[in-house]
């Protein structure tokens, strides 16, 4: 079968668009990875009451939600330092997209206390207002072993005072539904640390979009 020449001329264009990380200058690559991080805080300000020693009063809390913009601008800034091939980078970022529907670098500092995080702390991802315990939310696994994929590994400075979590979210629900919804605009992370909660939350990108639509 004979292609019409437009046929050819958008797959040219789709590839130029998802090849267009590849040109980004540094600054830009550099402010594109870090667009999608936030603060927060797991426990109160003012929360001194401890009821053991092994505990901290309160936690910050830094997050990273890893979309595809962000991983590919992570791939690029590597490719910049150490000279990479396109063919290299563009294997990191496979590497990435492999990992999973969507994975989010958490951060977490204990404030005083014992400065021990538990192994049983915990992150959800929902729609902003979403209830964890509630039917429309990810529960995220932590996976170590994304600390080696370059394209993970976020474009801020390592501030070892934070133990580093990679944590990977479906974007579907058990039934097959989408996580988040056509009217949902923002998104929130929910890390819950014994009894104390903390949240960050981002406008949903339209890459994140893209991979809720129908199969």
């Amino acid at each position: 079968m004979i292609r019409p020449a437009a046929w050819f001329l958008a797959l040219a264009a789709a590839a130029a668009a998802q090849d267009g990380y590849l040109r980004l200058d540094a600054k830009t690559a550099r402010s594109t990875a870090l667009q999608m991080r936030a603060n927060g805080q797991v426990g109160g300000s003012f929360d001194f009451r401890v009821t053991s020693t092994d505990r901290s009063h309160n936690y910050k809390l830094r997050a990273t939600w890893l979309t595809p913009e962000v991983f590919r601008a992570t791939a690029r800034l590597a490719q910049l330092t150490d000279g990479l091939s396109d063919d290299q980078t563009r294997q990191l970022v496979a590497e990435a997209e492999s990992a999973g529907d969507t994975v989010v670098l958490v951060e977490i500092d204990p404030r005083e206390g014992s400065g021990v995080i538990p192994q049983n702390w915990n992150a959800s991802l929902m729609p902003r207002g979403g209830d964890p315990a509630g039917p429309r939310v990810a529960r995220g696994v932590s996976v170590p072993k994304l600390r080696d994929a370059r394209a993970l590994a976020g474009a801020a400075q390592r501030d070892y005072a934070y133990d580093v979590f990679w944590v990977v979210f479906p974007l579907r629900l058990p039934d097959g539904s989408p996580l988040f919804g056509p009217e949902d605009r923002e998104a929130e992370l929910a890390v819950r640390i014994y009894s104390k909660g903390g949240r960050v939350r981002w406008t949903i990108p339209d890459s994140i979009r893209g991979k809720l639509q129908p199969r």
